[in-house]
């Protein structure tokens, strides 16, 4: 079998993957890219393209998942995207926490969410307004709307105005400027400032002071569907706003999706064995727990971090991104 590809973490996926590949028919990881490449697209370049920092085996990770998209014979984007999953799968080394929590198939349903029209809204809910999240908002941004009949709204929401302005100013998206009344519960939006035109000025970039405030943005726009990041402000912001928001959606009949992104070994908060592996989590990982409908494993934006969990080296607020935009370019090249 020829597999001359070289990337992160082989030896220790291989067995996996030559296991997907015989399953749906391919040779080697370079048939399954030339196979994608006969339908006009190249799901390697793609990855690049929305993480430039991400690792090799997240290119052949996504290679992989739309060949076994493309074998299977996929109609829609959405089934695409949990093809692709398949593949992000295959890729999970043994034993890790990533393949416990079987990210890989969980990433590949957030993607199809995101491409079925019952979902109207998806909050990338950061820490603070964060470079990944905007990675990842604008591989979902440039690509979705291709496979849905209304347009999806995405909308980051993060801990301080400033940051929202600035992030909002370098990404071309539209900075929204909210002022929380404590008194009344009111949300009142002060300003609406698009920094570009076309589909990046699609993406509205809020700013809060605090939880009761993002909270607000939450209910303002509908939020259907959330992946939460796990870096600077986890046990003040992101995590106590999908939770307080879970709590509403529940006993407002509303339906709400929430992912916790983050946690596993590594950006616990407090030291903890690790030693254990994927029995080792500390309070990040413990607060995703309590509001999250699927749990990833690793940080938000840092390759290495989600690589060390066990998956592939991609953040995975850009992974989200790149799922849907890899699962578009299935849906338009086998249409």
């Amino acid at each position: 079998m020829a597999n001359d590809v070289m990337f992160e973490g082989k030896e220790r996926r291989m067995p996996k993957i030559e296991k997907c590949l015989a399953e749906y028919g391919l040779g080697s990881l370079e048939e399954a890219r030339e196979l994608c490449k006969s339908k006009g697209f190249d799901p390697y370049e793609i990855v690049k393209g929305v993480q430039p920092i991400a690792f090799e085996n997240a290119g052949w990770a996504y290679t992989l998942g739309c060949a076994v998209a493309i074998k299977k014979g996929t109609k829609t984007a959405a089934d695409a995207a949990e093809a692709i999953g398949i593949g992000l799968e295959a890729f999970c080394i043994p034993g890790s926490v990533a393949e416990q929590r079987n990210v890989g198939l969980g990433h590949g349903n957030l993607g199809a969410m995101l491409l079925r029209d019952e979902t109207k809204c998806f909050a990338f809910l950061a820490g603070h307004e964060s470079f990944a999240a905007a990675e990842g908002a604008i591989g979902i941004a440039k690509t979705a709307n291709r496979a849905r009949k209304e347009p999806l709204r995405i909308i980051l929401n993060g801990l301080g105005k400033d940051a929202a302005y600035i992030i909002s100013r370098i990404n071309g998206f539209t900075y929204v400027k909210t002022d929380y009344d404590f008194y009344t519960g009111e949300l009142n939006v002060l300003e609406t400032k698009p920094f570009s035109e076309g589909e990046r000025a699609a993406v509205k970039c809020y700013g809060a002071n605090d939880v009761l405030e993002g909270v607000a943005i939450m209910k303002a726009e509908g939020v259907d569907v959330s992946i939460t990041g796990n870096s600077t402000n986890p046990t003040r912001f992101q995590h106590l706003v999908a939770g307080t928001y879970k709590k509403w959606a529940n006993e407002n009949g509303k339906k709400y999706f929430s992912v916790a992104s983050g946690g596993g070994t590594g950006r616990t908060l407090h030291p903890d064995n690790m030693a254990a592996g994927p029995a080792s989590y500390g309070l990040t990982d413990s607060m995703g727990r309590m509001h999250g409908d699927a749990q990833f494993a690793g940080s938000s934006s840092v390759p290495a971090h989600v690589e060390m969990m066990g998956l592939i080296g991609m953040g995975n607020n850009p992974m989200v991104g790149a799922t849907v935009a890899c699962a578009v370019a299935v849906y338009e090249g086998t249409k």
